[in-house]
């Protein structure tokens, strides 16, 4: 509820409510909402273009070449903000361009930096390899060598130990000893019919 002035003043009664607003009610004397009132259109009328060309003024005057200002700063700004975008994106296809050059160019050196690293391991393990195989065909022809001179010495030792080894058996059987010369001939005998 609005408290006016007139409201305020006055207090009603216990139990009454009060719904005046205190304003007093007048009548016009036409009856006519003023607006429309005839005798008022003249000036009206006048007011009317007094105002409106107060505000046609102020428009063309103040806020058109302001608000014309601002927008052709703004426009300026784009034009230069798209120029330098233009600019930079130029520097960018360079830039990029470059780069993938240099790294083509890097590519292509690192390839060629392989295959010599790889032909000069390949050339050293070759090297590698025939030196080992030298020192190991070396060390299987001495071996073969040793092998042979033992095999050889084994072989004339075996003739002897066999004729001691005859010797000794025909001894304890018989009880007597045979001659060396019989016993080399029995031995030779029976190393011919094995081989």
């Amino acid at each position: 509820m609005f408290v006016t002035p007139a409201y305020a003043e006055e207090a009603p009664a216990e139990g009454q409510i009060n719904t005046e607003t205190g304003v007093a009610h007048e009548e016009h004397a036409t009856g006519v909402f003023p607006p429309f009132d005839t005798t008022t259109f003249a000036s009206q009328l006048l007011w009317l273009v007094i105002t409106f060309g107060l505000f046609y003024m102020l428009m063309q005057k103040v806020i058109v070449p302001r608000v014309g200002s601002i927008l052709e700063n703004r426009h300026d700004r784009i034009a230069q903000d798209l120029d330098e975008a233009a600019r930079l994106k130029s520097e960018a296809d360079a830039a990029i361009e470059t780069y993938e050059r240099e790294l083509s160019a890097a590519k292509a050196k690192a390839g060629q930096i392989a295959s010599v690293a790889r032909d000069e391991a390949k050339a050293k393990a070759d090297a590698e390899r025939a030196k080992v195989e030298a020192d190991l065909n070396a060390k299987i022809a001495a071996a073969e060598t040793r092998i042979a001179e033992i095999k050889a010495k084994a072989f004339a030792e075996v003739d002897t130990i066999a004729i001691d080894t005859v010797g000794s058996i025909v001894e304890e059987l018989i009880g007597s000893k045979a001659t060396a010369a019989d016993i080399k001939a029995a031995v030779s005998g029976v190393a011919k019919q094995g081989a």
